[in-house]
């Protein structure tokens, strides 16, 4: 877990550092960093991850690189949807919704014909991707 935890480190400060851009396999891709709460332990942590915007949303994946199993940061916005998202230089509080059905489904499709790494992902596990709706709060 530490060799993950240093690498989101580097990403989080390049990211914080540059106003939203970072080089390595995100250059260019449409990066945001989400701060989740974490439902057993409480402590804030924060995730990069490309995103998807969706008209005011934004849409995130919860793809874990097509691991059978969902990443903690979704399981803990499941628990507690009140999220902090960074955007560029923006920084807002969001509620996260699990998207389901065919709205899930086209959202998915989307991010897989733009970032084709995500159609693999699917194609990696048996689980069904989640797509988490991202919506600012007033």
């Amino acid at each position: 877990m530490t060799q993950v935890n240093d690498w989101n480190s580097k990403i989080i400060e390049e990211f914080r550092s540059n106003e939203g851009q970072v080089g390595g396999q995100f250059q260019g891709a449409p990066l945001l960093l989400l701060t989740t709460r974490g439902r057993k332990s409480g402590v804030t942590r924060t995730n990069p991850m490309m995103y998807l915007a969706d008209g005011e949303r934004l849409m995130v994946f919860a793809s874990k690189a097509g691991a059978p199993t969902h990443p903690d940061w979704y399981l803990n916005l499941l628990a507690n949807p009140e999220v902090t998202v960074e955007v560029g230089t923006e920084s807002f509080t969001a509620t996260a919704t699990d998207l389901t059905g065919e709205e899930r489904d086209r959202i998915y499709a989307e991010q897989a014909r733009r970032y084709p790494g995500f159609a693999e992902y699917q194609t990696k596990t048996d689980r069904v991707i989640p797509v988490v709706e991202l919506v600012a709060q007033n």
